[in-house]
Order: C-alpha cells, then sequence, then structure tokens
C-alpha cells in the first residue's frame, strides 16, 4: 500500500518548513508548464538518478494526476527498499484545484 500525502497535507509541510523532498516525476515540457518547485527527475530516468533521492527524511513524489508517482513509489520500494515515499494525492492536478488555482493546468 502505498503512503500519501494530501495538498493540504503538503502545503502545511511547506508552510511548517518541514524538511522534506519533493520530486516532481513528469516530463520537463510539463514541469515548464507548471510547477511547485519540486526536484524534475522524469519518470522514465528516475532509477538512473536514484542517488538524488533522499532515504533520510520524508520524499513527497508528484506528477500530474497520482498515477506516474504512483507507479515511480511502487519500484523505488520493491527495488530499492524505501520507506519514506509518500505519492501526492491528486497530483499537480489537484494542488492547482485546491491550493492554487493560478497555476496552469493542462
Amino acid at each position: 500500500m502505498i503512503k500519501e500525502k494530501t495538498v493540504q497535507e503538503l502545503k502545511q509541510m511547506m508552510d511548517d518548513h518541514i524538511d522534506f523532498q519533493l520530486i516532481d516525476v513528469r516530463e520537463s515540457h510539463e514541469f515548464d508548464t507548471c510547477n511547485i518547485s519540486g526536484e524534475l527527475i522524469p519518470l522514465g530516468s528516475i532509477i538512473e538518478q536514484i542517488e538524488k533521492i533522499s532515504k533520510n527524511k520524508p520524499v513527497v513524489i508528484h506528477c500530474r494526476s497520482g498515477s506516474r508517482s504512483a507507479a515511480a513509489i511502487s519500484e523505488l520500494e520493491k527495488r530499492f527498499g524505501y520507506t519514506n515515499l509518500y505519492n501526492l494525492k491528486g497530483g499537480i492536478l489537484g494542488w492547482a484545484k485546491e491550493i492554487d488555482p493560478s497555476i496552469p493546468t493542462y
């Protein structure tokens, strides 16, 4: 079962300056359209860039709607034993809808 954070929980983590990592697994053209200041590691290259993903603090992974990030988390947990990963429920679309309606959606 993949752990999740809601967009409200993510916003609270940001507001509280919690030490966590935010990773965006969308493609660079999607990131250029809109982003929430996550670190861009596209899904197709996440295994090659595994060393960038912390094992020592919470890591919230997001995509457009939550499905690619869930796939990434599932793979990272199975193959590399991560236990600190959270999927952003609803992805950046959920963020735009509930937190920041000014960011463009696609």
